[in-house]
């Protein structure tokens, strides 16, 4: 029920992408998955079991999800198919020079701080992690949509995108931009009413497999990132690999930028802990996975080398939840 309520949401959110075109298209869809992701965290957080690594596990675990398995998938699908593809170069620095020191200083710099014990970050210190991130979040919308918008497109540095194919016209009749925008809305409702829901079942898969509690953020994020990324997949494969670029790093950006913040403050609101340096493997992984990316968004062009290189990184992921 929650993975259908949101595959209704980035359908409708996918519909508007296409009547705006990019690189708006890709940003609703993109805050849309967001909310969502916000919504099911805070949840359970105040439902379920008051894990306070709950945060710092699914953010983690989408992080690992969107830059290495749906990277990996696109890249590879889409290189098996048309032997290499293109994408705007400047598009993707842009991307990863907010992902990069963003990440670190939210689930790296909480282990090193020495004000609080352990890993994490005392109160002023939550304040400026949440301010930096969302006010580096509005720089970057107004490069997007207003100063650079050609960065985000193909084939057209001064805004167009002739021979981009990076759109994709909408199938039957379709509806007013407005319709989508309500239906989007509505199907927000019982994402809600069901993200309150999960807890319970979440909780009893990890007792009846014996699993590491890191598995449960494993969960929310499959359940939350599973339409988009299905998305980024199928444009990959249709060689719209900007598309794919935009949604995947997009909607990295955005759970960086905006759901670790939307956490800290509830948290803080409600008085309790949030947990958010990641543990000795993981911190690895996740310092590893920042520098393929980097070398694998350096030149313009993907192959299915580096497609395969991400997979391999994310069955590295996988094991180390169960073989930490």
């Amino acid at each position: 029920m929650v993975l259908g309520s949101c595959l209704s949401v980035v359908r409708h959110a996918d519909h508007l992408a296409v009547r705006l075109g990019e690189p708006y298209g890709t940003l609703i869809l993109t805050l849309a998955v967001t909310v969502i992701e916000v919504i099911s965290i805070s949840a359970l957080t105040l439902h379920g079991a008051r894990n306070p690594a709950l945060v710092r596990d699914t953010i983690f675990a989408v992080v690992m999800i969107l830059l290495n398995g749906m990277v990996g998938a696109s890249l590879l699908l889409g290189a098996w198919r048309h032997r290499e593809q293109q994408y705007n170069l400047q598009g993707a620095n842009t991307y990863l020079g907010l992902i990069i020191p963003l990440t670190v200083l939210d689930l790296i710099l909480p282990n090193f701080t020495m004000t609080t014990p352990g890993p994490i970050l005392s109160a002023a210190q939550e304040d400026f992690v949440a301010l930096v991130s969302v006010g580096l979040y509005a720089v970057f919308l107004l490069v997007q949509t207003v100063r650079h918008r050609g960065y985000f497109m193909f084939g057209d540095p001064d805004g167009g995108d002739p021979g981009g194919g990076d759109h994709e016209p909408p199938r039957g009749n379709p509806r007013h931009p407005a319709t989508h925008a309500i239906l989007l809305a509505a199907y927000m409702v019982p994402v809600v009413f069901l993200a309150e829901q999960l807890a319970h079942p979440v909780d009893a898969l990890l007792e009846v497999l014996h699993a590491p509690a890191a598995l449960g953020g494993g969960v929310i994020a499959l359940l939350v990132v599973t339409p988009e990324a299905l998305g980024a997949v199928r444009a990959a494969s249709a060689n719209r690999l900007q598309r794919s670029v935009n949604i995947l790093l997009g909607s990295v950006l955005s759970t960086i930028s905006l759901t670790i913040p939307a956490m800290l403050v509830l948290n803080q609101v409600i008085g309790a802990k949030v947990v958010l340096g990641l543990e000795n493997a993981n911190t690895v992984m996740l310092a590893l996975t920042l520098v393929v990316s980097v070398v694998t968004f350096s030149s313009g062009r993907t192959n299915v080398l580096q497609g395969a290189i991400h997979l391999v990184l994310f069955g590295a992921c996988i094991l180390l939840i169960f073989q930490g």
